[in-house]
């Protein structure tokens, strides 16, 4: 450690804030207007860094550099202008859960279109034209393409300044992040507002994309990548605040850049990386501003839109005809491995089919009925799935003691989790979950000596009576039915009625006696138990466990499972787990681009049956029954 290292690494950060800040700005206009969060923003990005690679290959990397960077910036616009009109703005009324759906979709299909036309291999752009070399500082050198990104970013943060508050169209931005419904209402084309302010959203995001080609390789991972701290920036800064979102990605660049320079520090005789801390850091920042202040650094709470979707419809006791439905589905189950023991992996796929619907339950749990939505619901699965593997591995516990344990590791989870984010409302609370989930997973990561680090555990096998699988198919249909059954108990006890006060009327139940965030917590905490379950027979049935049980994307599949099927339906979940389970595995064996069959396929579903599949399907009974009782 160092003076002229700590100065370098300074810089180092105020670079990379600038190229963070553009995503965020971004992302940040378009959830202020439109009250989207857009999930394929870190797509555009990733799109803006790959056709800049290629409109340099065309144009030249002398004097066509620059050029090409700003077109790619725009020809990203263009884009997102096209995807706003054919298909957000077919949603916008849609529930918020249901945008996201969506635009998850969204990124699976442009991922793999960017995979078509550029191919899996890394591109690396030319050095920038007249920034090529680097500049002498306290005796080190610094790239002087990053002194340039380090101006970029306060550039554009004024010039956004201008348009928002110097031009008739930012007024009308700034009037519609407030109060969007009153704007309409004033006469303002408010879908060609949101298109506009999308546009530029996209824009911003390609432009900060394109702006990294002599920095970093295209890849096919900065989606993802991106959108993760995008959010975060985002959500730190304040939703829908410009400012907040350059403040927010400064603090976080910096914090980051003095990890790496801090290095591994010894305190008081412990060794201390504080480097492997850069895959958090910022987590544990939006978990601590979301604590202390929900609504962001420079944030004002959101208020509620007066057209946000449809009103949550109660939840009610499946007829005799789903009931019986249900039993013969169950039988079939049962009936399953002898009619299909000449193929040994049709039981390997139900099994993932039946751990995948106790997963989606149990999210679905606290989403429909208690009105909380997760983003990180597959901390719980892993810390189940961990704690499996270690008690079996490291204590010596027999499995079926160690299949018991592991709801118990997964519910304390919960318990720590549940009882900040309770506290908390709406995106904040999902966001907040997402950090938790985040800081679970970079523990699991990085502890190579208890965990197995980035290489997980194997010789996690199920006990020797259960080795066959048929024996141990068995067994997770006996658990996972239990589960099911067990949280549609709960549904419709007593403190299921509780939940859906609470979500449904706060205020009120708080006037009847109903402690409204004890029973939320609770209610988090029986979640987490029934995802740890699943988590546990996931270890166990493929012999191993890996830190992708808790990574991001393992809570959107989740979100999708519940979303698909459908929230305000018993059968919701468990329909939409079997349902994109299959498509996964069906899809992804049938060709190399299964992200965008999948995708196109969700896009699909959305736009046929915004309320669920299973959902759909109850509203056509109903209305079939209602239209016999009519003609009688």
């Amino acid at each position: 450690m160092s003076l002229s290292g700590f100065i370098v690494q300074l810089l180092n950060g105020l670079a990379g804030a600038s190229s963070l800040f553009l995503v965020a700005a971004g992302l940040s206009l378009i959830f202020g207007v439109t009250r989207i969060v857009n999930f394929a923003h870190g797509s555009f990005y990733m799109v803006g860094i790959y056709v800049a690679y290629s409109l340099v290959e065309r144009l030249g990397t002398g004097l066509g550099f620059w050029p090409a960077l700003l077109l790619a910036a725009v020809a990203v616009g263009v884009l997102g202008a096209v995807v706003e009109m054919t298909l957000l703005r077919r949603i916008y009324r849609a529930p918020e859960l249901f945008q996201l759906l969506a635009t998850f979709a969204l990124v699976l299909v442009l991922r793999d279109a960017v995979l078509w036309l550029w191919g899996p291999e890394e591109l690396l752009g030319p050095r920038a034209p007249g920034l090529s070399g680097s500049v002498g500082i306290l005796g080190r050198q610094f790239p002087s393409y990053d002194l340039f990104l380090i101006v970029v970013g306060p550039l554009v943060l004024g010039l956004l300044w201008l348009l928002l508050n110097r031009t008739r169209w930012g007024t009308l931005v700034r009037a519609a992040t407030q109060d969007r419904e009153m704007v309409s209402a004033l006469g303002v084309n408010q879908a060609w507002l949101f298109t506009a302010v999308f546009a530029l959203g996209a824009l911003l995001a390609g432009l900060g994309g394109a702006l990294q080609l002599p920095r970093e390789p295209a890849n096919l991972e900065m989606d993802l990548h991106t959108i993760g701290a995008a959010f975060v920036v985002v959500v730190v800064g304040g939703m829908g605040s410009i400012p907040g979102a350059y403040v927010a990605a400064l603090l976080i660049a910096e914090l980051k850049a003095i990890c790496i320079w801090l290095g591994l520090v010894d305190v008081f005789g412990v060794s201390i990386s504080f480097s492997k801390l850069t895959l958090v850091v910022e987590f544990l920042v939006m978990a601590a501003v979301l604590v202390v202040r929900p609504w962001g650094l420079m944030g004002r709470p959101q208020g509620a839109s007066r057209h946000g979707g449809a009103a949550e419809a109660p939840l009610r006791p499946p007829g005799r005809l789903f009931v019986l439905g249900g039993i013969g589905l169950v039988l079939a189950l049962v009936a399953l491995p002898p009619m299909t023991s000449d193929s040994p992996y049709m039981a390997v796929l139900v099994i993932d089919l039946m751990v995948a619907a106790l997963f989606a339950a149990s999210l679905h749990f606290i989403m429909g009925p208690a009105g909380m939505h997760s983003f990180g619901h597959a901390a719980y699965f892993g810390l189940g799935a961990y704690a499996a593997a270690l008690l079996v591995r490291a204590a010596g516990l027999p499995m079926e003691a160690a299949l018991v344990a592991a709801p118990v590791a997964a519910a304390l989870g919960a318990l720590v989790f549940g009882w900040f984010a309770v506290r908390l409302s709406g995106v904040y609370l999902a966001m907040l979950t997402l950090a938790f989930a985040q800081i679970t997973w970079a523990v699991v990561y990085q502890w190579d000596a208890f965990t197995g680090g980035s290489n997980g555990l194997t010789g996690v096998w199920p006990a020797e009576w259960l080795s066959p699988k048929q024996a141990y198919y068995y067994l997770t249909l006996a658990l996972v039915v239990a589960g099911v059954l067990g949280l549609r108990r709960m549904l419709f006890s007593p403190f299921g009625y509780a939940m859906r006060a609470g979500r449904d009327s706060p205020l009120r139940s708080d006037a009847i006696g109903i402690d409204v965030k004890r029973v939320q917590w609770v209610a988090f905490v029986v979640a987490g138990a029934f995802a740890g379950l699943a988590g546990a027979l996931f270890a166990f049935s493929k012999g191993s466990i890996s830190p992708e049980a808790i990574a991001v994307g393992k809570s959107v599949d989740g979100l999708v499972m519940v979303l698909l099927g459908g929230l305000q339906t018993l059968a919701g979940p468990v329909v939409g787990a079997v349902t994109f389970t299959w498509l996964h595995d069906t899809v992804a064996r049938a060709t190399d681009y299964w992200r965008a069959m999948l995708g196109a396929i969700i896009l699909l579903l959305v736009l046929l049956f915004p309320q669920g599949i299973a959902g759909f399907f109850r509203q056509l009974f109903e209305r079939r029954r209602h239209a016999a009782g009519a003609d009688a």
